[in-house]
């Protein structure tokens, strides 16, 4: 054995000695069968519909996102024409829905005034004059603008669910947009988590975190009641929200507040949170918030102002505390919730990860048992092993010794496509034991090819080692360019692919380029230790 040749099996050795311990030595060393079991079971991750879990598929009320953003800009503009007396004595801006604003009896010589401010600070809207009325203006939010606020809602919503499932801890979640286009809709896959209920509530508790202004100090029993009290019209740009009575319980019936529509801190202003115990309950537990400098200037004058005035804690729509601004915050505050240690620590949690741009609603949810999984696992096992077997009688047969070769090669490569997955810790999905068995016939279909030219070459006359030569240097080309076409589609499949789809192509891949090492390399250093030690006159067995 020449010493190039002795380097290549000691390279070859060693790669299958890492791979095997990779895959049954960790992450301890096994000193029975069933330790390597154990070992094999943590090293290998399973996805949804191998293992088992929570299958939710939620959908993001992006036209409530739009409203909002439509109640600020009424909230802003109110602002700015009163500060340059731009509206007349019975002037009036309203919504008219989520992207049109009303605005009637601008005062005619403050017009230049009021194009300048839409101008300049509004340039998501466009204006025109009402239809039927003088000196009254329509505001249209721009397509293009509810085109972009559309996707930075679900972009801000993909990225917000995702922290939270990470922060949870479970292993190798799936979270991805998913459904027609304009359904809004994401899909998220929990392997492993039978119960969803502790997802769905980080999920979605807290998700709409506003501080507004009560606009009356009064709690009302009921809607109706709150219309009452004012005449059957509601002041302008308020809105009634349910919540909780004073010191209430849980178990204690809702009451009705009328607050400001407009926020004036929201949950992306929060910079962090964190729970602590009650200094005025003890026993119970607070979250201390920190917000955005932006945020706080606003804040600051804002909680100024209004001294001696309520400020309502709204989570999810729903007023949760409303306590009396007793002086100026400007960057931290607290939220009271007569919070147990574990409700406090869920809230902080949601507040860190950020808050959801718009409401969330669940479309379908699903688990799916463990026995299914196992009964994928095992079906998929079968017919891993039985196209294995198959195919290495094949090569026995039709190529001899070989394809002894050619069988060892393909076992070291599902020896190193498992290691792989292992040690990267990628999903094994029921389309990625499909992508395996796809890998040995791509294994099979390069040491045909190589096989084919070295049997041209020694029908041509060539003696046995220049035809080995020649066989695998024009079989190369060949088998790079078959697996570079499949490596772009691979690549196309896992960029716009949802999970069991990627699933399939990261193991192909593995596949693929651990084939391009046993068919090129390992095969071809086995020839060449046969050629070294088969007398000179010898045929080869192929």
């Amino acid at each position: 054995m020449t010493s190039q040749l002795k380097w290549k099996f000691i390279f070859i050795a060693t790669v299958v000695v890492l791979c095997i311990y990779g895959v049954l030595g960790l992450p301890s060393f096994p000193t029975s069968v069933s330790q390597v079991a154990q070992n094999l079971a943590k090293r290998i991750t399973l996805g949804l519909d191998l293992k088992g879990g929570s299958h939710l598929v939620l959908q993001v009320e992006v036209d409530k996102a739009i409203g909002q953003r439509c109640d600020e800009a009424v909230d802003d503009l109110s602002k700015q024409l009163q500060s340059k007396n731009v509206l007349s004595p019975t002037g009036e801006i309203r919504r008219v829905d989520d992207t049109h604003i009303s605005i009637r009896n601008i005062n005619p010589d403050s017009y230049s005034a009021f194009q300048d401010i839409v101008n300049n600070q509004f340039g998501d809207w466009s204006v025109a004059p009402a239809a039927g009325a003088q000196n009254s203006y329509l505001l249209t939010m721009k397509p293009s603008s509810v085109a972009d606020l559309h996707s930075q809602v679900m972009s801000q919503a993909l990225e917000t669910i995702t922290r939270r499932i990470n922060a949870l801890g479970l292993t190798e979640p799936q979270i991805a947009v998913t459904g027609p286009s304009g359904q809004n809709e994401i899909l998220v896959q929990l392997p492993g988590e039978g119960d969803p209920t502790e997802a769905k509530a980080v999920i979605q508790a807290g998700g709409q975190l506003e501080l507004k202004l009560l606009a009356d100090d009064q709690a009302y029993p009921s809607e109706a009641a709150a219309l009452a009290a004012h005449n059957g019209v509601l002041p302008p740009d308020s809105q009634i929200l349910p919540g909780k009575p004073e010191g209430a319980t849980t178990d204690q019936s809702e009451v009705y507040y009328l607050v400001d529509r407009a926020p004036i801190v929201t949950g992306q202003d929060l910079r962090g949170a964190t729970p602590t115990p009650s200094t005025n309950n003890p026993g119970q537990y607070e979250v201390d918030f920190e917000l955005s400098s932006a945020a706080a200037a606003r804040f600051g004058p804002f909680t100024e102002t209004n001294i001696g005035k309520r400020l309502a804690i709204v989570l999810d729509n729903k007023v949760d505390e409303a306590p009396t601004i007793n002086g100026r915050i400007d960057d931290r505050g607290q939220i009271e919730g007569n919070f147990s240690q574990q409700s406090a620590q869920d809230l902080a949690l949601v507040l860190r990860a950020g808050a959801l741009p718009a409401p969330i609603r669940y479309l379908e949810e699903a688990t799916v048992g463990p026995s299914l999984g196992a009964d994928s696992i095992r079906e998929g096992v079968r017919a891993s092993v039985g196209s294995l077997i198959v195919v290495m009688i094949f090569l026995v047969i039709y190529y001899r010794l070989s394809g002894v070769n050619a069988v060892v090669a393909l076992l070291l490569n599902l020896v190193i496509l498992v290691a792989f997955m292992a040690w990267s810790g990628a999903v094994l999905t029921l389309p990625g034991i499909a992508g395996v068995i796809l890998t040995i016939g791509m294994g099979v279909d390069s040491n045909v090819l190589v096989f084919e030219r070295i049997r041209e070459e020694l029908r041509a006359g060539k003696a046995p080692a220049p035809a080995v030569d020649i066989g695998f240097d024009r079989a190369f080309l060949t088998i790079i360019d078959t697996h570079v076409t499949t490596l772009v589609s691979c690549a196309f499949l896992f960029i716009f692919g949802t999970g069991p789809v990627k699933g399939f192509a990261v193991t192909l891949v593995i596949g693929l380029i651990a084939n391009l090492f046993t068919s090129i390399y390992v095969s071809r250093a086995i020839f060449d230790y046969h050629l070294a030690h088969m007398e000179r006159q010898a045929e080869l067995s192929i």
